[in-house]
């Protein structure tokens, strides 16, 4: 059993950590004996104890006593947890390296982040910042695309469950996984464009009339792209007019692709609930791009066909993410199709703030799926598990950790296949090691002839 010591500010957070690190544990009472106390405390009680756990980055009543000496304090740096790299974003403190003290942490620098005492009482183990406030900022600010490749929160999880293992104690721990499995896929697609018929002489025209004419040609020019594929994406550029006239099938239109390809692997499909609405507090360039030419009421043959295939059909967010009314809207108008209210959300061009998941939760919604990046793959919140943001009470997030734009648009990373495959490796790794759900997103055009 672990009992644990925070500030009182914490408690919700403190909570949330051992809902991700499913162990035992309760908040610290002084009658009772624990094999592990765990405390961010500045206060450290004189507890009996095989291994007492300190995370602070101020002052603690265990340094005196115990000859740890304070050299620096500094504000964001990065640790050395056995060979792994771990940022660290709130403030850290540095101990002096004279002391006898085992070295516990160190930072990338070099550093000693932490100490570790053996005595006949057990062993302290004390830590240069404060867990659960790193816990909180990965839960509700989220990671710097910089790091997006680290799931720091896991690796919190791991570095506390090694320092327990590691004093000979005994872990009861329920693991992240479905039984029999390592870890779980969540496979998603975000419904933008539901054919190119619905776009003459608009951006979106022009966009694809460009990618496939002088951005064809400057992929094969950079070798990734042959010669075959360029005619194929060729054809379908001479087949445009004649898809207007309804003469030809509309090499954008998803579902029958989808359907095909994922058989017997049912998708979530996050739709537009109105059309030609961009939304309001759209921010960047060109918000009026961010409206749509389609809305879920224009399908209802794909809608019928993709429940009775056993597909999850969700809210592809509008104002959602700061409108409670609107997002009641957005929700009543996919309800209206699935005939059930427990519906998630991920938002268009993964808008949020910091009163979404608020927001979202008052809406009613189950879940949400907005927690990503557009530019980049990975953590945005640290985590394969999924959790309850901050402000929320029973909302859900899932978090979003692959999608296709951030992969292979030009404008982001910009990859190869075989690069974005390895990029996507290491993730399916990191799954493998922690568990949770990785979530993929997989957009409608892009198993188009200009993309594919």
């Amino acid at each position: 059993m672990i009992g644990v010591l925070a500030t009182a500010d914490q408690a919700s957070i403190v909570e949330e950590f051992f809902e991700l690190f499913k162990t035992p544990w309760e908040y610290y009472q002084p009658d009772r004996e624990y094999d592990v106390v765990l405390v961010t405390n500045e206060h450290v009680p004189e507890a009996a104890t095989r291994l007492l756990l300190v995370y602070s980055a101020e002052a603690t009543t265990v340094d005196q006593p115990n000859g740890i000496r304070v050299t620096s304090r500094q504000h964001g740096a990065t640790v050395n947890v056995r060979n792994t790299c771990v940022p660290i974003y709130g403030s850290l403190t540095t101990f002096d390296d004279a002391s006898p003290n085992a070295v516990a942490l160190k930072t990338t620098s070099g550093s000693i982040a932490g100490v570790r005492i053996d005595s006949e009482r057990g062993r302290l183990i004390r830590l240069g910042y404060d867990l659960f406030r790193e816990v909180d900022l990965l839960l509700s600010v989220g990671q710097p695309a910089d790091h997006a490749r680290t799931p720091t929160l896991d690796l919190h999880i791991q570095a506390l469950r090694n320092w327990i293992v590691d004093a000979g104690l005994p872990l009861l721990e329920i693991p992240p996984t479905p039984a029999g499995y390592t870890f779980a896929v969540c496979l998603t697609h975000d419904i933008d464009f539901v054919g190119i018929g619905r776009h003459k002489f608009d951006h979106t025209m022009w966009g694809f009339l460009y990618r496939s004419t002088f951005g064809a040609v400057r992929d094969l020019v950079r070798g990734r792209m042959p010669l075959g594929r360029l005619l194929r994406i060729w054809r379908a550029v001479a087949s445009l007019p004649f898809v207007y006239l309804g003469w030809a099938k509309d090499f954008w239109a998803p579902f029958e692709w989808y359907l095909r390809v994922e058989k017997n692997l049912p998708a979530t499909y996050f739709l537009i609930p109105f059309k030609g609405c961009a939304g309001d507090r759209v921010p960047g360039r060109h918000p009026a791009r961010r409206a749509t030419a389609y809305d879920v009421r224009d399908l209802p043959e794909w809608t019928g066909t993709l429940l009775k295939e056993g597909c999850e059909l969700g809210v592809h967010g509008i104002d959602a993410w700061h409108s409670v009314e609107k997002g009641r809207d957005e929700l009543a108008r996919i309800a209206e199709v699935t005939g059930n209210a427990g519906i998630g959300v991920r938002m268009h061009w993964l808008l949020s703030d910091s009163h979404t998941a608020t927001v979202v939760e008052k809406a009613g919604y189950a879940y949400d799926s907005t927690a990503g990046y557009n530019e980049t793959v990975g953590y945005r919140n640290g985590t394969g598990q999924v959790f309850r943001p901050a402000g929320a009470r029973s909302l859900l997030e899932l978090p979003l950790h692959i999608q296709d734009g951030a992969l292979f648009y030009p404008q982001r990373l910009d990859l190869s296949q075989s690069e974005a495959g390895e990029r996507c490796a290491a993730l399916i790794d990191n799954a493998r090691e922690s568990g949770g759900v990785l979530n993929v997103l997989w957009h409608d055009r892009s198993h188009g002839p200009e993309r594919f």
